[in-house]
């Protein structure tokens, strides 16, 4: 049996975050008593997309974590990309909210890119039978 442990714990991180971006719009169409859409309201607005920018990112990584890890090349440094990729998504939801943490969207969505493109080297790299 093949076992992919980084990618089974970045699958219940990923699961675990979207959870958590997931009840902060709850949390707040409770407060704002809106049920369906985001009733023009920009706080809405920002906290969806920032759930929404989290799952279109990561797809990608999981991807191509898994497929690092099935090629055997993952080693240990892979659990911590992993690890910065969801550090920096946590940094990003709040960073979306906006004010004093807006810094968190700058750092999350650099931290996303890093995460994305290092990655995608290093796949296309062990393709190429240089790893």
């Amino acid at each position: 049996m093949i076992m992919l442990p980084v990618t089974l714990a970045a699958a219940a991180a990923a699961a675990v975050l979207n959870i958590w971006l997931g009840l902060r719009i709850a949390a707040l169409r409770n407060a704002l008593q809106i049920s369906v859409g985001d009733g023009g309201k920009e706080s809405l607005q920002r906290r969806m997309r920032a759930q929404l920018n989290y799952v279109e990112n990561t797809a990608f990584v999981l991807v191509l974590i898994a497929g690092i890890e099935l090629a055997g090349r993952g080693g240990g440094w892979l659990a911590y990309v992993a690890a910065a990729y969801f550090v920096g998504r946590v940094a990003h939801g709040f960073g979306m909210d906006g004010g004093k943490a807006q810094v968190g969207r700058m750092v999350g969505t650099l931290v996303t890119m890093l995460v994305q493109l290092g990655l995608a080297a290093v796949a296309v790299l062990t393709v190429m039978g240089v790893m």
